[in-house]
């Protein structure tokens, strides 16, 4: 072997050993990524905006990628999480889904009807309505015409609760004091009638509230006394 073969043996050589230098560079720089990274975990976002209460399937989301270090603890990682689930709050487009977006859907009986309104959270829940419980619903309606009392009504009694949504804040409109700062979205399950009264009550009413039941207790009203006013007690 003359000086110019073993020189390019030579060359060979460090660029076999540059080659391999540069390789453990790259597994290096991926070691670090993936150590400050993680594993990565499947997510799902939605695809359009989805309304308070609407059930959720499987065509409402698409996967997405993820290291699971920056997903929360209750991201949902596996679409069958989301059956038989209904949305609490309004849900909004390319948003992550989390386990406390949505909550198993009602059963009803047959005969009844879900129907959600939202109620003042200060005067009408207070923190201690829950699902299962039974509440009375009153509304207070100002007088139609001139010289005509305001009253006030229990416009459905015994209303089994089905769900209890976040808190949610209202953006202030107009002058008026009394307008509700948070409200709660409250679902019942009511039969038709019933469903009528409550739609016609927020609708309609001043204000809207509930009483809730003692549990055990029967909070049927008699007709008589479903409806007050003030020279009721004069």
């Amino acid at each position: 072997m003359n000086s110019r073969q073993r020189r390019g043996v030579i060359l060979l050589l460090l660029s076999v050993l540059c080659a391999f230098g540069a390789f453990a560079g790259v597994l290096s720089v991926i070691s670090d990524v993936n150590s400050k990274v993680g594993p990565e975990v499947s997510a799902y976002q939605l695809k359009s905006d989805v309304a308070p209460y609407t059930p959720l399937s499987a065509g409402q989301f698409e996967k997405v990628s993820m290291p699971k270090r920056w997903l929360s603890d209750n991201a949902v990682t596996d679409i069958d999480e989301i059956n038989g689930k209904i949305a609490v709050t309004q849900l909004q487009k390319g948003s992550l889904m989390q386990a406390d977006m949505m909550v198993k859907s009602p059963e009803l009986r047959p005969g009844e009807q879900e129907i959600a309104i939202m109620i003042d959270a200060a005067t009408g829940v207070a923190g201690k309505i829950h699902p299962d419980d039974k509440v009375n619903i009153y509304a207070t309606f100002a007088g139609e015409r001139d010289g005509e009392v305001s009253q006030s009504k229990v416009i459905v009694s015994n209303a089994k609760v089905l769900d209890v949504g976040k808190l949610t804040a209202l953006e202030p409109t107009g002058d008026d004091k009394n307008q509700a700062s948070e409200v709660v979205p409250i679902t019942f399950a009511l039969n038709t009638l019933d469903t009528q009264r409550v739609a016609y009550a927020e609708s309609f009413a001043q204000h809207v509230r509930l009483a809730l039941i003692a549990p055990g207790s029967d909070g049927t009203i008699r007709p008589g006394d479903r409806t007050y006013t003030l020279d009721k007690d004069k």
